[in-house]
């Protein structure tokens, strides 16, 4: 149980500080920066409790919203996120499957995998973008940003769920 927990931890310090230091620089033409950092909320087993999931939700949040200097936003679209995931992964897991899966694409298949993902960034980051614009002003460029942000991010999961070898 402790390693379980000392995993999660190094993959909370990991990503938070990846968004930071890195991806926090990379923005594609003004429109798209990845927001890496909710993989690790994607990534917890069906199993977890939604509680328990808000919490690292939050958690994760706050601090992203401590080094970007944002008044909250971060945490609140990562705990809607997180509030919205067990929904999402009950709509998406294929039926045949375990009673408790970490969500990946060996393990739900890579068509209910990417529904799963694309749906959970839409939300993540029309939240994000939504509370960042706090206007309908430009309704067109708050939407391409939300779905070129959504596909940057969607191509660095895809590309981390290549390259690791196990599901944990």
């Amino acid at each position: 149980m402790l390693i379980k927990y000392l995993y999660k931890l190094y993959w909370f310090v990991g990503l938070i500080l990846f968004q930071v230091l890195v991806l926090n620089n990379i923005h594609i033409g003004g429109l798209a920066t990845p927001f890496l950092y909710v993989y690790f909320i994607l990534k917890f087993d069906s199993s977890t409790s939604r509680n328990e999931l808000m919490m690292w939700a939050f958690f994760m949040g706050i601090l992203i919203d401590v080094f970007f200097d944002s008044p909250g936003m971060h945490a609140a679209a990562t705990v809607l996120l997180a509030f919205v995931r067990p929904t999402l992964l009950r709509l998406f897991t294929p039926r045949d499957a375990f009673d408790s899966i970490v969500p990946s694409m060996r393990t739900m298949g890579t068509t209910f995998f990417y529904k799963y993902l694309f749906s959970a960034l839409l939300v993540h980051h029309t939240a994000l973008l939504m509370l960042g614009f706090f206007s309908l002003g430009n309704l067109l460029f708050l939407l391409v940003k939300i779905l070129s942000c959504t596909v940057f991010t969607a191509l660095c999961i895809t590309t981390i769920e290549w390259l690791r070898r196990d599901d944990a």
